[in-house]
């Protein structure tokens, strides 16, 4: 593969071509009847609907919006994700499977409406959903899925080979009038909305905990006080109210961009088999369309070799299947996965009844996000929402399998904290390139090392702030990432991802 086929930088698609609103950084205490922690799709939506309630709403963000995994994703709107039916009526029944589906039908027809009603330039395009396969076992997933859609009243599904794609596949299974989107443009025209209806935004201003006053203690010391509390920072930055970082796991997976070919596939789709492949096109600015390959995911930190790799096999993918010679952005998402694959959202935890989360969409945040938000706000309105109890993080219904796939997980954190500490460390100074990083040992003791495109050493302590598990180098986001938990930091250690909210410590040694 040449090497200049993907760009030296990793850039998101949706980020690159915009312009953001640029928020103050909180300065004071404040006290207001709702504050939302996070910035992302979630929270910007439980701020626009919340705008027209007639509450005084805050929204902070500890960097800056949209800066998280609602700028990262594949943006597809869709109630198709993945073959999850069948999974979801073992393991809940038909009745909460049913519910699932048209919970995220409604956002799905939500987001639509929203788009017209405010006239959000959003590129959003009615499109129909593929899953396909070239495997035997996948073919009979996808029976089973169909199975199951059938039983769940999910209508305009079929079995196919014709997928538009300008490869062959075993089978598909198509469902009618799905929708894909620029993410990043429709939660901007949500951000105006709200601001313009009073609501207040901060950036750069990091929540740390939650005082049991209904009080949010910020890093820099400052405070807000609120009747409700609405926690939407991806992971939640108070994981030990309820013991999220043993309840999920932290997956990263990858994304490219190229200029499309005149006869590009005109749905979304994802494979069913592992490794992932994730297809959609997007209408760019400049008005020529833009082929979005993504996939090859891995639990965070947990990648043997240079992460770039997964860039380089997804390129080569596009190449084979699409032609592609040249990719014009890459970039890569964190997605939080539940110990049953629904999202954990609703009041926290029993003896924090006006704190409310939302995290764990898996790789389907869109729609999500968006179910999300409408259950919080109807709790601080106090209406009833029929997909509260399905969502509720205290639910407790799990398969076996489920149980056994998680501890395994959790046997694997145990490890990491582990082997970050006997590791042998055989790396020194000179041996760093430009632009990449390592651990080194220096004065006997290991250290995080990233030597900048100026030949600059920059160290950090490489022990994660969270629970003290070694932090690993990923070599294709230049970040520090912790295997255990999935906090992610900068190469000079400031955090970038939960649930961290300290730095790294830093180690000078002088000029």
């Amino acid at each position: 593969m040449p090497d200049n086929i993907l760009p030296s930088a990793s850039e998101s698609y949706w980020r690159a071509s915009n312009d953001f609103p640029i928020f103050p950084a909180l300065s004071e205490n404040i006290e207001t009847d709702i504050v939302i922690i996070g910035a992302g799709l979630t929270g910007i939506t439980a701020a626009y609907l919340l705008s027209q309630s007639g509450r005084n709403v805050v929204v902070v963000e500890g960097s800056r919006i949209l800066e998280g995994t609602t700028g990262f994703t594949t943006a597809k709107v869709t109630v198709q994700h993945g073959p999850i039916y069948q999974q979801l009526i073992e393991t809940f029944g038909e009745e909460k499977a049913r519910l699932y589906y048209e919970a995220n039908n409604e956002a799905k027809n939500f987001i639509e409406h929203t788009v017209t009603e405010l006239g959000i330039k959003s590129d959003f395009e009615k499109v129909d959903a593929f899953l396909y396969t070239d495997t035997d076992d996948g073919v009979e997933v996808l029976q089973k899925e169909l199975d199951a859609y059938h039983r769940l009243g999910i209508e305009g599904a079929t079995l196919t080979k014709e997928t538009g794609l300008p490869f062959t596949v075993k089978e598909s299974l198509k469902l009618e009038n799905q929708g894909q989107f620029h993410p990043v443009k429709y939660a901007l025209g949500l951000v105006e909305k709200a601001n313009a209806n009073g609501v207040q935004f901060f950036e750069r201003s990091r929540a740390k905990s939650i005082h049991s006053t209904n009080t949010v203690q910020m890093v820099d010391g400052h405070e807000i006080r609120a009747k409700k509390i609405l926690v939407c920072s991806h992971f939640p930055f108070n994981d030990e109210d309820g013991l999220y970082f043993t309840r999920m796991y932290s997956e990263r997976s990858y994304a490219i961009a190229a200029l499309a070919e005149p006869n590009y596939p005109q749905g979304i789709y994802i494979n069913v088999e592992k490794p992932t492949r994730s297809i959609r096109t997007a209408l760019g600015s400049d008005g020529r369309r833009y082929l979005l390959l993504g996939g090859e995911g891995h639990i965070t930190g947990r990648f043997q070799g240079d992460t770039t790799a997964n860039y380089e096999v997804l390129a080569a993918f596009g190449r084979e299947q699409f032609k592609v010679k040249q990719y014009a952005y890459r970039w890569s998402a964190q997605d939080l996965v539940t110990l049953d694959q629904l999202p954990y959202v609703g009041i926290m935890t029993s003896g924090l009844q006006d704190v409310l989360v939302a995290t764990g969409y898996a790789k389907w945040g869109m729609t999500n996000s968006t179910v999300a938000a409408k259950i919080m706000v109807d709790n601080v309105l106090e209406k009833e929402n029929r997909f509260a109890d399905l969502y509720s993080p205290t639910r407790s219904k799990m398969k076996k399998e489920d149980i056994k796939t998680f501890a395994k997980i959790n046997t694997n954190v145990a490890k990491e904290l582990v082997k970050g500490k006997t590791e042998k460390i055989d790396v020194v100074f000179q041996d760093l390139q430009e632009g990449s990083g390592d651990i080194i040992k220096l004065d006997g003791k290991k250290v995080g090392a990233y030597k900048d495109n100026y030949g600059k050493i920059h160290l950090v302590k490489p022990v994660c702030t969270h629970l003290g598990c070694d932090v690993v180098f990923n070599g294709a986001e230049s970040s520090w990432d912790c295997p255990c938990h999935g906090s992610r930091y900068t190469y000079t250690g400031e955090v970038i991802e939960g649930p961290a909210y300290k730095p790294l410590e830093k180690i000078d040694i002088g000029d």
